[in-house]
C-alpha cells in the first residue's frame, strides 16, 4: 500500500526532499510507526511530500508530479493553516472562494485521476496569544474544508476538534510551542490518530 502524505510544514516536519520515503520529525514518522505496528503483515511504501509554507495554490500548482504522476493508494493531505497566516498581517484574508476553488481542484483531481483513498485532516490552531485573531479567518475555512471532505474523503479527521478535547487534559505548550507546529507530543498525536482511521479504508 503506498501512502502519500500531503501539506505544509506540519506535514514536511524538516524530512530530507532528497529522499521522498525520508518522513521527517512530524506526525507521517508517528502514522508510519503505529501503522507498522497495527499492520505487521502488510507491505507499506510510505512517501511525504509536504513543504513548509505551502498553501492550496501550491498543492495546484504541483498536482501532477507531487499527487497524479504518484499514484498512490492512499493520500493524506493537510493543508489551509497558511491561507489564513500568509495573510494575518495584513488582514488581507485570501477570499473563501478561492480557497474552495483550489481545495476542490486538488481534491477532484485525485478522485479522477487516481485510484486513491483520501484522508482530509482538518488545519487546526491551538491557543496563542499572537495567533487567536486567525480565527476570524481560519474558522470559516474550516468549515469548508469540512465541506468538502463531506464530497470527497473517505476519512475525515476534525483535527481541530480533536485538539480543542485533547485541552481538557493538557495546555497549548503540551503540544506546540506557537499553536501551529506540533512538538513531539501533537505530532504523536495526529500520527496516532491518522494510523487509526486507517480501520476505516483497510
Amino acid at each position: 500500500m503506498k501512502i502519500l502524505f500531503q501539506g505544509d510544514s506540519i506535514t514536511d516536519a524538516d524530512r530530507d526532499r532528497n529522499d521522498m520515503h525520508n518522513l521527517g520529525a512530524g506526525y507521517p514518522y508517528y502514522a508510519a510507526k503505529y501503522l507498522c505496528e497495527n499492520y505487521p503483515d502488510m507491505d507499506f511504501e510510505f512517501i511525504n511530500l509536504g513543504i513548509s509554507g505551502d498553501q492550496t495554490k501550491d498543492l495546484v500548482k504541483r498536482i501532477q508530479s507531487d499527487f497524479i504522476d504518484i499514484q498512490p493508494d492512499v493520500v493524506s493531505i493537510m493543508i489551509g493553516v497558511n491561507d489564513t497566516w500568509h495573510a494575518a498581517e495584513s488582514r488581507n484574508w485570501i477570499s473563501n472562494e478561492i480557497y474552495e476553488n483550489n481545495y476542490r481542484f486538488i481534491l477532484e483531481k485525485i478522485k479522477t485521476e487516481t485510484g486513491a483513498k483520501i484522508i482530509i485532516i482538518e488545519q487546526f490552531l491551538l491557543p496563542a496569544e499572537d495567533k487567536d485573531f486567525f480565527r476570524v479567518d481560519l474558522d470559516p475555512k474550516i468549515d469548508i474544508t469540512r465541506k468538502l471532505a463531506r464530497e470527497y474523503a473517505d476519512v475525515y479527521i476534525p483535527l481541530d476538534g480533536l485538539f480543542a478535547k485533547a485541552l481538557l487534559h493538557h495546555d497549548s505548550l503540551h503540544w506546540s510551542a506557537d499553536g501551529v507546529h506540533p512538538n513531539a507530543n501533537g505530532s504523536d498525536f495526529i500520527g496516532k490518530i491518522l494510523a487509526e482511521s486507517f480501520k476505516e479504508i483497510i
